[in-house]
């Protein structure tokens, strides 16, 4: 029988109230924090929708932002005295459409004081592994999608970044983050890693997209460990090796699900990231965002922790076997983008 919009919910519905009640099993509390912002994330190649606040009593509108993660909010709690901590949040993300994109999802963002990438890890591959038996039949961790048959249950696997260029013949360590070595390597082994001049940024990318992440997970979902240090985000740098940082990506058949850290907590170094990750947006051509300095002072006073974000439409359309992330949204943007939804029949569904 073909599944209908009540069937959509109804999953959606069985997979969130399980890792609720899965992670409040484990201490941690749920948290709502605001999704309009005043400073969104600065990821470079991320565009926030801009929503000002206009006063009803007259006055310059104030810039607002709706948020791309509840990630800032979340680590000023950690801040507080938060312990564990988790969110269903509803995100934006303008631009984003496409089998594997809306530009309105949901995140599963969750943290853990006292510990690093690796705690967190157990704790969202406990937490997806009681996802998935809540939606197959009789408990069942096997789940089929696009020609492979996944099994979630746990341990999922760990591979490094650099074995997993090895695997595809390049060497990544070996490169030493210098571009040229990097686009040659890759070119030896007939992979496209894009133009000469182009920073070690992009070519890993290209060559990342191109030859390894159509192979991970296809039969267990993977953590991606120990990403570049100049990737590092907002995570610690490894202390034994600094050309690594403790950051995790996790995938399941070829899709990118999450991404974690060993949460860095050195405002000094976190402010030179932001300034830095400031500048490329110019570069690019994107909007200068300010920086959050409630955050910022937030982030000299966090303790050590672990912390991850889901995509938990991605994880419901692998999930349920659905072809594409339109088939899990009861209001896919597709369904209406290029349409006037006041007008008689618009296709938004």
């Amino acid at each position: 029988m073909p599944v209908t919009r009540i069937d959509r919910a109804r999953a959606r519905a069985r997979l969130q109230g399980a890792l609720r009640a899965h992670l409040a099993s484990r201490g941690f509390d749920e948290v709502e924090t605001p999704c309009l912002v005043p400073a969104p994330g600065m990821e470079p190649h991320i565009r926030a929708f801009e929503a000002p606040f206009v006063p009803e009593t007259g006055g310059a509108p104030r810039p607002l932002w709706l948020h791309s993660s509840p990630e800032y909010a979340m680590k000023r709690l950690l801040a507080e005295g938060f312990e564990r901590i988790f969110q269903l949040a509803r995100v934006f993300r303008n631009g984003e459409v496409s089998d594997t994109h809306n530009p309105e999802f949901t995140m599963l963002e969750m943290y853990r004081a006292g510990t690093d990438h690796a705690g967190i890890m157990e704790d969202l591959e406990l937490a997806v592994a009681a996802g998935a038996r809540a939606l197959q039949p009789a408990g069942g961790t096997r789940v089929a999608w696009h020609g492979h048959v996944v099994d979630w249950a746990v341990p999922f696997d760990r591979l490094r970044v650099a074995d997993a260029f090895a695997a595809a013949g390049v060497d990544l360590a070996g490169a030493a983050g210098d571009a040229a070595r990097l686009r040659g390597a890759a070119r030896e082994r007939g992979i496209d890693a894009g133009p000469d001049g182009e920073g070690f940024d992009d070519a890993f990318f290209r060559i990342f997209l191109a030859a390894i992440e159509p192979r991970l997970g296809l039969s267990r979902p993977v953590y991606l460990t120990d990403w570049p240090a100049s990737m590092a985000a907002l995570s610690r740098i490894r202390r034994d090796d600094p050309r690594w940082a403790e950051r995790f990506e996790l995938y399941a058949a070829g899709v990118e699900l999450a991404n974690g850290f060993s949460e860095l907590n050195d405002a000094a170094e976190q402010r030179r990231r932001l300034l830095e990750e400031r500048a490329l947006r110019v570069r690019l051509g994107r909007p200068a965002y300010p920086l959050d300095e409630r955050f910022l002072e937030a982030v000299g006073r966090m303790p050590d922790a672990g912390g991850v974000a889901l995509g938990l439409d991605r994880l419901l359309m692998l999930l349920t076997g659905a072809p594409a992330l339109r088939d899990v949204l009861l209001f896919p943007a597709e369904g209406f983008l290029g349409d006037d939804p006041t007008e008689p029949g618009a296709r938004g569904t």
